[in-house]
């Protein structure tokens, strides 16, 4: 509360202004609270890898090699020596980058044909059976061919992530479009003579910005669990890359004498993935007016 002099010396009280209701939403939503925390300690680590690694990860030490976690130690070492902690911390920075990268292309792409398809309806019976294409590939299957033609590279890991993630933004971007361009303010931006890229950037884009970055958040999640799954299956980044995958598949065959080598870089990679779920169902909470009121601790009004 904070006092004010009135008119007639009274002293009236001044309410302070409540906290803006996004921010209310994320911080009374503790599954988005928990994300978020996991995903900025995960994105701290990564960024502080060289300051936080004591050893190079590519650093070989046979006679130090199977050592289980210690002081000197702390995650173990593997089979040729190396810190699995110092390996693990660099992971995060090939997760991270992997997953950003790659939510920006899918963002960029499917944002553009979301919004040419739903808004042409020549280019949509086109474009959307091409996307349904290759849409109809298991997402794992689709990678592995696409990495098979491409060649293992961290580069081309990304890309072939790109390819497969970006037909489902795109079909979210597509489907609000063909809901908004029907409202009356894009209809009536049309009968004024509004050029078509006028209308979609400033009246259409920005009612497909929530969904999108809510389905950027899963996505971001799912090419971290991809990456690793195809660092594990060989098809991913090379070997020598400090991944998680890689530290994963490097130690399953010591699994019985020395389980550290895949139980941590497992926990590591699980937790990412729960926090950046967790964000997205946060903000998934608040793109919903519906579920937006219900975590505000009010009832939806039948407006909403």
């Amino acid at each position: 509360m904070g006092r004010v002099i009135a008119a007639g010396g009274r002293v009236a009280e001044l309410e302070r202004r409540p906290m803006p209701s996004a921010l209310r939403v994320l911080l009374r939503s503790r599954p988005a609270t928990v994300g978020g925390a996991i995903v900025l300690f995960v994105l701290l680590v990564g960024l502080l890898a060289p300051a936080l690694a004591p050893y190079d990860p590519l650093a070989i030490n046979v006679p130090q090699r199977l050592r289980p976690p210690s002081p000197e130690y702390l995650f173990g070492t593997d089979d040729v020596g190396r810190d699995v902690f110092s390996r693990v911390v660099f992971g995060a920075r090939v997760s991270l980058a992997v997953g950003g990268l790659v939510v920006l292309i899918t963002g960029v792409v499917g944002l553009a044909l979301g919004l040419v398809s739903g808004y042409y309806d020549r280019v949509d019976a086109v474009l959307m059976r091409v996307l349904d294409g290759l849409m109809a590939f298991p997402t794992i299957l689709l990678a592995i061919a696409l990495m098979a033609a491409l060649g293992a590279r961290l580069s081309n890991v990304i890309i072939a992530l790109s390819v497969v993630f970006a037909p489902r933004v795109a079909r979210v971007v597509r489907s609000m479009v063909l809901v908004t361009r029907e409202i009356d303010f894009v209809a009536a931006a049309r009968a004024l003579g509004g050029a078509d890229w006028r209308v979609i950037v400033r009246h259409i884009m920005p009612n497909c910005l929530s969904p999108l970055i809510v389905q950027e958040t899963f996505i971001f999640a799912q090419s971290v669990l991809v990456e690793a799954a195809l660092s594990f299956l060989g098809a991913g980044v090379p070997p020598y890359i400090p991944s998680w995958g890689n530290i994963i598949t490097s130690g399953r065959t010591f699994m019985q004498i020395a389980p550290w080598l895949t139980v941590i870089p497992g926990v590591a990679l699980m937790l990412t993935v729960l926090g950046l779920n967790l964000l997205g169902d946060g903000l998934r909470d608040l793109a919903d007016p519906r579920l937006r009121g219900r975590s505000l601790g009010r009832r939806p009004t039948s407006r909403e």
